[in-house]
C-alpha cells in the first residue's frame, strides 16, 4: 500500500509535527507500507521514507494555505496512492488528523480577534474539505477537538475517530532519575527539597504561565507548607513580562524562565509537579510526557489531554476558566509528598497505556479497513 503523508513541517518543533513524526516514522519502520512525505521541510531518522518537497512560493502571507494545499494535492495527483493522510489542512486527502479545533473558531473564540485575510483562506480550504463531495474520515486528538468539529461541521459519528497522541516511556527510563534531577537542578540554582511546579510551552499566553504565577504566588502566601514552591517554565513567551509579573507578586526570586532545550526529559525529571492551566489545549503531549515521568499534573476543562486524565487520581482538571485562588488550593494539595509521589505513579501507569505504538496501530488499521472498501 502506498501512503501519502501531508505536514509542511515535519518532524520539527510543535504538537501536530511530532504526532506525524512519531506515527509515520514507526509505519515506515514496520516495512509494509511504501510511506511518502510532501511536506516544506523535514528532519528523519528513517531511510525507508521518500520525501517530496511542496515548494514556499513568494506570495502574500494570506495565499499561503491555498498554495500550499493546491501544490501538495497536485503533486500527489502525479503518483498512484491508495491513501493520502494529512496533519494540514488541504483540498483532497483520506484522512485528516486533526490537530487544531476549526479555524474560526479558534481566532473568533479562543483568541478573540478578528479574522486576517490569513485565517480567512486558511478557514476557506479546511471548509472546501470538510463539506465537499469527498469529505475525509476524521482523526481528532481529543474529544474536545470533536465536540468543537461537530459543531462547526455537520459530519457523522462514522466518519470520525479520536486518535490520541502516544508516549515515549523509555526516553526517561533510560535516564538515570537521580543524576538527572540533581544536575537541572544545581544548574538552576534550585534545592532538592524545593517543590517545583514544571510548564513546558511555546506560548506563554496561551499555556497559561500568568495564572500559573498568580496561582503560586497565592499558595505561597497561604502558608508553611508552601513555601518550596518554585516554577520552572521551560518554552517561548515573553520573558520581560512574566518575570515583571512575579517580581511585582512577590515571587521573583521563585520564577525561573529557561527558553527552549533539547534536554526536557531532565526538566520533568528535576520537576514534582506539572501543570498547564491552558486557555485552550487540543491536547497537551506535554501532560502525557509529564505523566510518563511520573509527575501528577494540573490542567484545566479546556486541554484536551481531560481525556486521559482521572481528577483527584493521576491529576487535578480544574474548571474551564478556574481562578488564581483554584488553583492555590490545587497546588496546596499537591505540596504534601506522599500524595504527590502516590498521584505521579498513577500518571505513569496511565502513560504506560498510551504509547506510540498503540497510536500507529490505530491508523494503520484505518488504512487497511479503508483499503479493503477501496477495493471492494
Amino acid at each position: 500500500m502506498k501512503i501519502a503523508v501531508v505536514i509542511p513541517k515535519y518532524g520539527l518543533v510543535g504538537g501536530s509535527e511530532g504526532f506525524a513524526f512519531e506515527v509515520t516514522e514507526r509505519l515506515a519502520a514496520r516495512g509494509e507500507l511504501e510511506v511518502h512525505v510532501f511536506s516544506n521541510r523535514w528532519r528523519s531518522r528513517s531511510a525507508q521514507i521518500m520525501f517530496h518537497k511542496v515548494p514556499l512560493l513568494p506570495v502574500p502571507r494570506f495565499l499561503r494555505p491555498i498554495i500550499f494545499a493546491h501544490i501538495a494535492n497536485k503533486m500527489i495527483g502525479k503518483g498512484n496512492y491508495d491513501i493520502i493522510h494529512s496533519h494540514e489542512r488541504i483540498f483532497k486527502m483520506d484522512f485528516f488528523s486533526m490537530h487544531n479545533i476549526p479555524h474560526t473558531t479558534w481566532i473568533e473564540e479562543v483568541r478573540e480577534k478578528p479574522l486576517s485575510l490569513f485565517d480567512r483562506a486558511t478557514a476557506w480550504v479546511e471548509r472546501k474539505a470538510m463539506t465537499g463531495s469527498n469529505i475525509p474520515f476524521v482523526l481528532p486528538v481529543s474529544t474536545l477537538v470533536k465536540d468543537e468539529l461537530q459543531r462547526a461541521y455537520d459530519l457523522p459519528e462514522s466518519q470520525i475517530q479520536v486518535i490520541h497522541p502516544g508516549a515515549s516511556v523509555e526516553r526517561f527510563d533510560a535516564l538515570n532519575r537521580e543524576a538527572s534531577r540533581a544536575s537541572i537542578r544545581q544548574r538552576h540554582s534550585l534545592l532538592h527539597n524545593d517543590i517545583v511546579v514544571l510548564l513546558v510551552g511555546m506560548n506563554f499566553e496561551i499555556k497559561g504561565l500568568d495564572l500559573l504565577l498568580r496561582g503560586v504566588a497565592a499558595a505561597v502566601a497561604k502558608g508553611q507548607r508552601n513555601s518550596r514552591l518554585k516554577v520552572l517554565a521551560v518554552g517561548k513567551g515573553e520573558k520581560r513580562r512574566y518575570l515583571t509579573m512575579a517580581h511585582d507578586l512577590g515571587i521573583g526570586d521563585r520564577v525561573t524562565l529557561t527558553g527552549p532545550t533539547s534536554e526536557i526529559e531532565g526538566y520533568y525529571l528535576a520537576s514534582d509537579i506539572f501543570a498547564l492551566p491552558s486557555r485552550f489545549d487540543t491536547f497537551g503531549m506535554t501532560v502525557l510526557e509529564a505523566m510518563a515521568a511520573n509527575l501528577p499534573v494540573v490542567i484545566t476543562q479546556r486541554v484536551g489531554a481531560r481525556d486521559i486524565v482521572e481528577s483527584g487520581v493521576s491529576g487535578f482538571i480544574l474548571s474551564r476558566s478556574p481562578s488564581h485562588e483554584e488553583l492555590a488550593e490545587t497546588l496546596g494539595i499537591l505540596a504534601e509528598k506522599e500524595l504527590r509521589l502516590m498521584m505521579g505513579e498513577r500518571a505513569h501507569q496511565v502513560a504506560l497505556q498510551y504509547p506510540w505504538e498503540r497510536t500507529v496501530e490505530q491508523v494503520e488499521k484505518l488504512y487497511y479497513l479503508l483499503g479493503r472498501r477501496t477495493s471492494e
